[in-house]
């Protein structure tokens, strides 16, 4: 009976039936014509449906036709899962991937993948590795985070052969380049999948980058404090800007108005805020002594505004 296997995307699974499986009676003794030859079972509706989809993929070009048959592939294997193989499945999710990505709908590829398997944890090596790089490449790699520490931190993953280097592609994928710095010590020294000398290696590249991120970090500020500071040079500079403009403004219309309406809306004012008679001969030497100095104001305003203006 032949295997059922999977191993890529191109990979033809097909049985020879022409093949006997049957062990020959005795050493040497010739099959009698009267023994029926018993040939290998045909493929599963899942390996026909792979066998097509990578056709699609690979030949025709057609994505969408590709994607669909993988998921026609999955809901057979719903119905009846026996005798199928890990790599069926996990080179259906291959074929997707791919489809998915050729379509330009890579973002969907994680929840794609999530709804046949749904836990992280039991997602295959292959398939994580492909999510990995696919959302590292298109600059999203937080995407992925959860997903593949969930999958770092269960016990039954970690005797994997293939747990080593998707350790370290988070490492170099994932972490580093989103500033996880702390989880990626936690991973590289609570992990037995690393060396000795690979842990050092590691820790001190996570050292490194520590170092630069402080480095940018202090940078930002500085710059933000520098920003911080001309603005407020700018905003102060606007308002003496806009008081000489103000103040150039009264004093023009203060000279607009003739001397005597001045002197009546300063008596006026008074009157109102001081509240004394004018009248009474008592107020006669303070209204002289105001004229007096709303000459000197006037006289003083006039060689103010002779000054010459630089904005």
């Amino acid at each position: 009976m032949s295997e059922e296997t999977g191993p890529g995307p191109r990979l033809a699974m097909k049985s020879d039936s022409s093949t006997p499986a049957a062990p020959l009676r005795g050493l040497g003794a010739p099959l009698r014509s009267s023994e029926p030859v018993c040939a290998a079972p045909p493929p599963s509706a899942a390996v026909v449906l792979l066998e097509e989809a990578a056709d699609l993929l690979v030949v025709h070009l057609d994505f969408r036709g590709a994607l669909q048959t993988c998921e026609r592939a999955w809901r057979s294997l719903a119905s009846n899962d026996a005798g199928t193989s890990l790599e069926v499945k996990c080179s259906l999710c291959v074929v997707g991937i791919q489809a998915l990505a050729e379509m330009n709908r890579w973002q969907e590829v994680l929840s794609w993948v999530l709804q046949y398997y749904q836990v992280p944890e039991k997602l295959p090596p292959k398939v994580l590795e492909l999510c990995v790089l696919l959302y590292s490449k298109m600059q999203e790699p937080g995407a992925v985070l959860g997903v593949v520490s969930a999958w770092l931190q269960d016990p039954d993953n970690q005797g994997l052969p293939e747990y080593r280097a998707l350790a370290e592609l988070h490492l170099q994928r994932v972490l580093l380049p989103l500033g996880c710095l702390s989880e990626a010590e936690e991973l590289v020294v609570g992990s037995a999948a690393f060396s000795e000398e690979e842990r050092l290696d590691v820790l001190q590249t996570i050292n490194k980058a520590r170092q630069q991120q402080k480095h940018q970090h202090s940078g930002s500020e500085e710059a933000q404090k520098l920003n911080q500071e001309g603005s407020f040079s700018h905003k102060f500079l606007s308002l003496m800007v806009l008081l000489r403009r103000l103040w150039d403004s009264t004093v023009s219309h203060l000279f607009s108005m003739p001397f005597r309406k001045s002197l009546l809306a300063a008596l006026i004012l008074c009157l109102l805020v001081v509240r004394f008679d004018p009248a009474s001969p008592s107020s006669l030497p303070f209204l002289y002594k105001l004229a007096q100095l709303f000459h000197r104001i006037q006289e003083a305003m006039f060689s103010l505004y002779r000054l010459p203006i630089h904005d």
